[in-house]
């Protein structure tokens, strides 16, 4: 199917949105405010979508403190009771996925596949969250006094503030919300002002469902802003987690402030994520693995890949068929499904990017293909660029910082693939990596206490994407967050450990007797 153009007017209104409808929501409420207009422009074509207004102080203020007293009510509900209203927003989702798809496709930029895929993604943690929220269990433990039982559990936190990055819109919201609902949250979202209009449709569809379940306004508030709110939200004790997902330079002031107050911070921040090409690798899977971390989404995942770290037996051979699958990749509207690459999220990604390969040469990286800015027809939003291969040194300083952006790095290495594997983890970041490989003992090497030290790592498959039923997250300068599956759940709860003495005595600790 392609689809080259959108009628979005027609999109926003089948998701209950009107066009410059300006405004902020807490539940199943709309209320004004008078903050600084924000617009949103596709950087497709370069057209105003909608405007919202900025939510002000007073707005933040009145969603704290709807979320607190909301919060006395929602925790007492049983976990199997918050996974119900989470299953039917799972299902709302199904109804709503290709207008919000649409939707996240103008927005953000990412091909209309991708958009469809990020509402699956919010479709499917709620399938998780509703398995989840009759398994929130704690352990039974042995206790070393007579006639006592021990054991811990876990209960909610509170308000849980999110800040999302424009590059996922929707689904890491959703990665967050289903879990922190279901574990008896609230949750206050400020979602990148790039992308205001996904984050109205995705609280207009929650609000749906919560109003057909009499949710108390408050589990679900959004604030749209600038970085002013996600500063007062940081610096906020009444906000015990904040979950942030962006830059390393977000998220360190994030990770400072917040334990600054002795607050839990999750933090999802930036990869620098290499493919190790080894010489059994099978080339066919290689390429397309390579191909779409790279481009796919136009170089702006957390999770694209970076850099190629290839044995130097097979690194021109590896190369010569790279450089002929990028000259087939096509680039233009992400609505016609013939593209492979979209526009950047705005002129100023473009020229960060533009920038990223001058400090390449100037370093003396060899750019085998080198991006350029697109103009002409369909080009008009100043946001379309072409993909970049560059021969690099790993230490390069341009090396070791992530560039959100189509720029690929590639390098040799010699030998055992445990060099690759120094290479690999030479940088600050640990969010994914990949090995491609048909020798066993390389890829289990790869996945030993001695191989990546990246918070993910596969084997013969590339490093974008991952599912949900894993955690989601990286290590160092990622920040050390885990998001989505396994027991991430865990980080919205507040654990506990109880005692019950059920004797007629008293036993002290270390043996110690008081005579009354």
């Amino acid at each position: 199917m392609v689809i080259a153009e959108v009628n979005i007017q027609e999109v926003l209104k089948q998701l209950g949105i009107e066009a410059n409808n300006n405004g902020a929501s807490t539940g199943a409420n709309w209320f004004p405010t008078t903050g600084e207009k924000i617009d949103s422009y596709s950087p497709v074509d370069g057209q105003l979508i909608g405007s919202v207004n900025a939510a002000t102080e007073a707005d933040y203020e009145n969603c704290i403190v709807k979320g607190q007293e909301a919060f006395k009510t929602w925790r007492l509900m049983p976990a199997p009771k918050r996974g119900e209203i989470v299953r039917q927003l799972g299902n709302k989702l199904r109804e709503y996925k290709e207008p919000l798809g649409k939707l996240v496709s103008y927005e953000m930029g990412k091909s209309y596949q991708e958009g469809l895929g990020e509402v699956q993604e919010m479709i499917d943690i709620c399938d998780f969250a509703v398995g989840l929220s009759r398994q929130l269990n704690g352990a039974t433990l042995h206790s070393e006094r007579p006639a006592h039982r021990m054991y811990d559990q876990y209960h909610p936190l509170g308000v849980v503030g999110i800040i999302s990055a424009f590059n996922f819109p929707v689904a890491v919201w959703c990665w967050n919300t289903a879990l922190a609902w279901i574990c008896g949250d609230v949750c206050i979202w400020k979602p990148s002002e790039k992308t205001p209009l996904t984050a109205v449709a995705c609280q207009k569809i929650t609000a749906e469902v919560f109003a057909e379940n009499n949710v108390p306004e408050g589990v679900s508030s959004l604030v749209i802003s600038g970085a002013d709110l996600g500063i007062k939200m940081t610096n906020d004790k009444r906000v015990p987690l904040v979950s942030a997902t962006g830059s390393t330079r977000m998220g360190r002031a994030v990770g400072e402030t917040v334990a600054k107050r002795l607050g839990k911070s999750l933090l999802e921040l930036g990869g620098n994520n290499a493919i190790i090409i080894t010489p059994s690798a099978d080339l066919e899977l290689v390429i397309p693995g390579v191909v779409f971390g790279a481009v796919g989404t136009s170089g702006q995942r957390c999770t694209s890949t970076r850099r190629l770290i290839i044995h130097d037996s097979i690194y021109d051979k590896v190369k010569d068929i790279l450089v002929k699958a990028y000259e087939q990749i096509t680039i233009g509207n992400p609505l016609d499904e013939s593209n492979h690459m979209g526009p950047l999220i705005d002129k100023d990604a473009v020229n960060t990017y533009l920038s990223a390969i001058e400090k390449v040469k100037a370093e003396g990286g060899n750019v085998l293909i080198e991006g350029k800015a697109l103009e002409g027809e369909g080009y008009e939003s100043g946001c379309y660029v072409s993909p970049s291969i560059a021969e690099v040194e790993n230490h390069y300083e341009i090396v070791q910082h992530e560039t959100f952006a189509p720029l690929l790095y590639i390098m040799k290495y010699s030998g055992d693939v445990s060099n690759a594997i120094d290479l690999q983890n030479s940088v600050d970041q640990g969010l994914s990596s990949s090995i491609f490989t048909n020798n066993v003992r390389e890829s289990e090497l790869f996945l030993s206490q001695a191989g990546s030290d990246c918070g993910i790592a596969n084997v013969n498959i590339g490093t974008s994407g991952a599912e949900i039923g894993g955690a989601f997250g990286g290590e160092k300068d990622t920040g050390g967050g885990r998001e989505s599956g396994s027991d991430a759940w865990k980080v919205y709860m507040r654990r506990q450990t109880n005692t019950i003495n059920y004797s007629t005595e008293l036993p002290l600790a270390q043996g110690i007797k008081f005579d009354f």
